[in-house]
């Protein structure tokens, strides 16, 4: 299954090495690397619902469709040739 944990670890990464190379005061850079980490956990779970939610709509949809063409497909072919009958005098 895709998921997007790569491409935020590299967006996230290039962010911390961004602070590493050019926030000069300690503090201030530790502080900003814990905000990104923040950030890089609340984006993963947030990344992780909306797939479980797009997939199990998608399963659903699936559901419903198979279950509107089993529905819909079902052919009563006694009465289909009762059509072509002639009546009897």
């Amino acid at each position: 299954m895709f998921t997007l944990d790569a491409t935020i670890d590299a967006v996230q990464t290039g962010k911390k090495q961004f602070v590493t190379t050019f926030v000069t005061n300690d503090k201030v850079k530790t502080a900003l690397v814990d905000f990104i980490d923040a950030q890089t956990d609340y984006t993963k779970k947030s990344a992780k619902v909306a797939q479980d939610t797009f997939s199990r709509l998608a399963q659903e949809s699936l559901a419903q469709t198979k279950e509107l063409v089993n529905e819909y497909s079902k052919f009563d072919y006694n009465k289909f040739l009762d059509a072509f009958k002639v009546a009897k005098k």
